[in-house]
């Protein structure tokens, strides 16, 4: 199967004075139909410049971005703004037209397009049942709370048919509630319409709520690509890992300087491995860190682990971590 995105030995060079910044270096990426697909890394990495590449708002400076078969270098400006109309963007903050109702926003691409008031105005009210949002239509964007104006901005965006939806650090402005709402309503867009969701954040956890692929790009480069599990389970880039560990405190409070991560999978985290461990070995641990989710309906978690200061009891609990089945990754450095 083709991917519906291709991106090959993609550059991007802006020149700023005197100076070149190289806002993307030799990215390499193929995204699936059907795929919600995350775009990770701090502000600055280059991940905003990667998505406006993919519907060429912004023009590369080398490499290729293929669209359903189509090499977008290729096309003339006629044949760009109709593949466009495939591609749809929902952005962090809104970008509503504030004089106009919630309903006129919805009905603005399909007038553009040149569809009659009457049947514009019946399809808009569609979308906004779909979004949740129908007793909204006739009221304005300066009425409606953060989350109901990115509901509206999906309303818009799906009035247009898009086959695929790119998504801007479209979460960033919304409070944790909200934006798990957000996700879900993207989610459900995904699984009833086919519609292939390209995901922009620097947040971990929108990454791990929704996308079943990501790619993590740190200073333009691509750090490391691949499933969420495969990612979040055994992160290899120094990126991957400082994305997957933020917000881990540091805690010491054992003498013992070495620390294990271990990543549960499927029902494990229901189980009671370390207390388990803790008995057999008649010697404490320290958690430092635990947490459980839920990534597409399996029950996964992770803890980070503080060990005893003694180097063979500490190899004999890592063996036995490992032979239940768990992910188990030593950190560096990880107590001070």
């Amino acid at each position: 199967m083709e991917p519906i995105i291709k991106i090959q030995h993609l550059n991007k060079e802006f020149k700023l004075k005197e100076t070149d910044v190289h806002a993307l270096s030799d990215v390499s990426l193929d995204i699936y139909k059907g795929d919600i697909y995350g775009i990770i890394g701090m502000s600055g990495a280059g991940k905003s410049t990667l998505v406006r590449c993919l519907n060429f708002l912004e023009r590369p400076t080398s490499g290729k971005v293929i669209v359903d078969g189509k090499d977008l270098a290729e096309l003339s400006e006629k044949q760009l703004r109709e593949a466009r109309k495939n591609i749809g963007m929902i952005f962090q903050h809104f970008n509503l037209l504030m004089q106009r109702s919630v309903i006129d926003n919805v009905c603005f691409p399909m007038e553009i397009a040149g569809l009659k008031k009457k049947e514009a105005r019946e399809k808009a009210m569609e979308y906004l049942k779909i979004v949740g949002l129908e007793e909204k239509a006739y009221a304005y964007p300066a009425q409606l709370s953060g989350g109901q104006k990115q509901r509206v901005a999906i309303a818009r965006v799906l009035a247009s048919d898009p086959t695929i939806l790119l998504c801007d650090e479209a979460t960033s402005a919304l409070d944790p509630q909200t934006t798990k709402s957000i996700l879900q309503l993207l989610k459900e867009i995904n699984q009833k319409y086919g519609i292939t969701i390209v995901v922009i954040t620097h947040e971990m956890a929108v990454v791990q709520e929704i996308c079943s692929h990501v790619a993590i790009i740190d200073h333009g480069k691509l750090a490391e690509h691949g499933t969420v599990e495969q990612i979040f389970q055994a992160p290899k880039s120094k990126e991957a890992k400082k994305l997957i560990y933020q917000g881990y405190e540091k805690v010491a409070l054992m003498k013992g300087k070495r620390c294990v991560r271990i990543v549960f999978s499927e029902n494990s985290s229901f189980e009671p491995v370390i207390a388990n461990m803790v008995l057999a070995f008649k010697t404490p641990v320290n958690i430092l860190y635990a947490n459980t989710k839920d990534l597409d309906g399996v029950a996964t978690g992770e803890m980070i682990l503080q060990l005893p200061e003694d180097d063979v009891l500490g190899d004999k609990m890592i063996a036995y971590l490992k032979n239940t089945k768990l992910t188990v990754e030593e950190l560096e450095d990880y107590v001070g």
